[in-house]
């Protein structure tokens, strides 16, 4: 306790003048917020929702707004938990109540108490414990990542504590044993030796979670490109590149060739930027070889606005993209198919084949364009896994807000089509490889 003492004594005018310029804007507002005098008292502390008001508090996570409630709280000029100061909202400060949200920074040294500072630097201690979640494994730069490269999760509440150090276990009961780095929100580390597919749970001194996502996923494969596999592949006008070297599990999908140009509106180029996949065939009514499946039949889409379309990335550095949009269009039978338009052998509408389909602003689809956010975008010659939540597919062709809706009956086909979308770039010459096209759900 003395060190948590001996910090407020030496935090100075400076931390004074600093938490004075936030008052400053009320205090030149008469009749609006005026500090007051003497010393704050705190009866208790309860939650902000008026349901839950009847309930005390004696702590609260972090992040969390609370009330303190007593009397005289227009005196508190600066208010801390532990040895993290909280900013004071002067429109929620009353004489008798006073909200305020909970740091979200970790403390260096914990006291277990609220330190209330008025502007005579008088100090009022309330007892109040700051809890601190578990921490939350949200996703995984590679989710293919191989034995002994660099891999970074993603979360928050990545605490490293000294006497209880974090630790990372993938499935298999397989370890990290080589953590790089460690921040709050990311920890990058090997891939351990022997790791087995499921999913990767991270433990640390206040606790642990696994992951949603699956390490070496294959649940919901729709491509992966290899024998052996759904054996799905091109199956439309267009046959684009398949190839293996540098892939990262066997074959894969490759949009543009690295000397053909995207405008940079995104124009229409289907010869080189989109992978088409159509199902059925040739016979009257339409089937379904083994090569020309309706996607439904692999996964199933019934929920799929809790689901994800997942694939993993590569865009050399040599080859950046910086214009057009990955259009992510799935769509039914009646709308698209690789063969005679009719019905099928189940009596189901066929459209035939046809890229009319998805030129407007009815059919929903994903949009994915992350060069839009620096102007440019490459994966640093390395695989990442790219996320796109079925109930982000929201747009239209040309980014407008689709006025059509989806149903589980759309996922039957798949066009991956590198246009347009509205937003204007700059003209590049991009490969994009792409594999493990896989449907999972979020949880």
């Amino acid at each position: 306790m003395k060190n948590i003492y001996r910090y407020f004594k030496y935090i100075g005018a400076a931390a004074a003048v600093m938490t004075g310029f936030a008052m400053t804007s009320c205090e030149e507002t008469p009749g609006k917020f005026e500090l007051a005098d003497g010393v704050p008292t705190v009866y208790y502390v309860r939650p902000v929702d008026v349901d839950a008001s009847d309930s005390l508090l004696t702590g609260a996570y972090m992040d969390n707004q609370i009330c303190l409630v007593g009397d005289n709280l227009r005196s508190i000029y600066q208010l801390w938990f532990n040895d993290q100061q909280a900013i004071l909202n002067t429109s929620y400060m009353t004489d008798n109540t006073l909200i305020v949200t909970v740091p979200g920074t970790i403390p260096g040294v914990v006291s277990d108490k609220m330190y209330m500072i008025t502007a005579a630097r008088d100090t009022v201690t309330y007892d109040f414990s700051v809890i601190v979640p578990g921490p939350t494994v949200s996703s995984m730069s590679c989710e293919y990542a191989e034995a002994g490269s660099v891999a970074t999760l993603y979360g928050n509440y990545f605490v490293d504590d000294p006497n209880v150090p974090l630790e990372i276990m993938f499935s298999g009961d397989v370890p990290v044993t080589e953590i790089q780095s460690v921040s709050m929100s990311e920890i990058t580390f090997v891939v351990p030796e022997g790791a087995e597919e499921g999913p990767v749970t991270v433990t640390t001194v206040y606790g642990e979670q696994q992951g949603y996502f699956h390490y070496l996923d294959s649940r919901g494969y729709l491509f992966d490109f290899d024998e052996g596999g759904t054996g799905l592949s091109n199956h439309g006008w267009h046959n684009r590149v398949i190839a293996s070297e540098g892939g990262i599990r066997g074959n894969y999908v490759q949009l543009g060739d690295g000397s053909t140009a995207m405008s940079a509106d995104g124009g229409w180029n289907d010869s080189q930027f989109a992978f088409e996949y159509w199902p059925g065939d040739w016979s009257t009514p339409t089937s379904y070889p083994a090569d020309g499946l309706r996607l439904t039949d692999l996964v199933d889409f019934s929920d799929f606005e809790n689901m994800s379309l997942k694939f993993e990335m590569y865009i050399p550095s040599s080859n950046p993209w910086s214009a057009g949009t990955m259009q992510l269009i799935f769509a039914g039978t009646d709308k698209v198919s690789y063969g005679n338009a009719g019905t099928d052998i189940y009596g189901n509408t066929m459209a035939g084949p046809n890229n009319t389909y998805f030129q407007d602003d009815v059919l929903p689809r994903g949009f994915y364009r992350p060069w839009s956010d620096t102007g440019s975008f490459d994966t640093g010659d390395e695989w990442i896994t790219v996320t796109v939540p079925f109930s982000d597919f929201t747009y239209g062709f040309s980014g407008a807000q689709a006025t059509g809706t989806l149903s589980a009956d759309d996922f039957a086909s798949l066009n991956i089509f590198v246009v347009g979308g509205g937003l204007t770039g700059t003209e590049c010459t991009p490969i994009i490889r792409i594999d493990n096209i896989r449907a999972v759900p979020n949880r």
